[in-house]
């Protein structure tokens, strides 16, 4: 946006749709963070030893403990597989339709927008499709002379996929020293071709990143299946780090209950640098696309349940029932 090859009216769509692709990292932690602070209060104020002194064992917490995460892992899981690469395909058609109009390329009637390498641009008029211009003024400087363009009307064109130019028509143009000699050329034109700021990189259909959930599973490619694999991770991740809450907030009522908090967010931390490091290593072919991100997901949550289990024994009066 700042190198005129999106316009300002986008970044706020461009934001919000990026902001639902990052939510199935943000969820979990959030999910995480939240669960390990409330189990951490229950614990500091002895809330946690009389309910395990009266005969409450994990399995009675853990169904008060689903209720919370199941929809949050659903949510998840449906921001992962469908609603991130659905908000991907919506943004890039967006930057698509912002390269082919005049209005999304920044240019704006009534105003003096930069070009690319020095000078600016001013129109009267843009039509309301955004591809008609009306009565066109340029300033640019080109090495140590200066030129002023002014056209009756112009309009937009494109070479290759990203390179857009402004097509002048039926104007004159003054060229001269910027150091103020007398040397100047004055020339009248019937068509004057101006480049206009690269429009935003584009990908294409195929790529793995915009493609449907259930493309990806019949499509063979390593990147495919790459990120085929990355869209199942999070919602496992984030069922196995809310389990996992329960045993990393035991805590004694005077403990420092942050100290809790730095090593949750450090394993969600490890937790998700390996799941973009798999991901990569099956992309790249290190790793076969079968095993996927199963060797970090299945132990995660072996662990996950293990921990909890062990929890609740732990803290279990004797004669108490589970």
């Amino acid at each position: 946006i700042a190198d005129g090859r999106l316009p300002a009216k986008l970044l706020f769509s461009q934001l919000g749709l990026q902001f639902i692709a990052y939510l199935p990292l943000i969820l979990p932690l959030a999910l995480m963070l939240g669960l390990l602070l409330a189990i951490a209060r229950l614990y500091r104020d002895s809330e946690m030893a009389v309910i395990t002194a009266i005969g409450v064992g994990p399995k009675r917490l853990l169904r008060p403990l689903l209720m919370l995460v199941v929809p949050v892992v659903l949510l998840v899981g449906t921001c992962s597989l469908w609603l991130g690469p659905w908000a991907g395909r919506v943004a890039e058609q967006m930057i698509i339709e912002a390269n082919r109009s005049v209005l999304m390329a920044g240019l704006e009637p009534g105003r003096f927008t930069p070009l690319p390498n020095g000078g600016v641009v001013y129109l009267s008029s843009i039509s309301p499709d955004g591809t008609e211009l009306g009565k066109v003024f340029m300033q640019r400087q080109k090495d140590d002379r200066l030129e002023v363009v002014s056209a009756n009307s112009g309009r937009m064109f494109f070479e290759g996929t990203r390179q857009r130019f402004l097509e002048l028509d039926d104007g004159h143009q003054v060229e001269g020293p910027v150091a103020g000699a007398l040397d100047y050329r004055l020339a009248t034109f019937a068509r004057n071709d101006v480049a206009l700021p690269d429009g935003a990189q584009t990908r294409t259909e195929d790529d793995p990143e915009l493609m449907p959930t259930l493309k990806l599973i019949g499509d063979e490619r390593p990147q495919a299946q790459a990120q085929l694999h990355r869209r199942l991770a999070p919602p496992l991740i984030a069922l196995a780090f809310a389990l996992l809450t329960v045993p990393l907030g035991r805590s004694s009522p005077r403990q420092q209950r942050y100290g809790r908090m730095m090593l949750a967010l450090m394993a969600y931390m490890v937790g998700t640098n390996l799941m973009f490091i798999g991901s990569g290593w099956i992309a790249n072919g290190k790793i076969p696309a079968a095993l996927g991100l199963w060797w970090l997901t299945v132990p995660l949550l072996a662990l996950a349940i293990w921990m909890y289990a062990r929890d609740g024994r732990l803290g279990r009066p004797k004669g108490a029932r589970a």
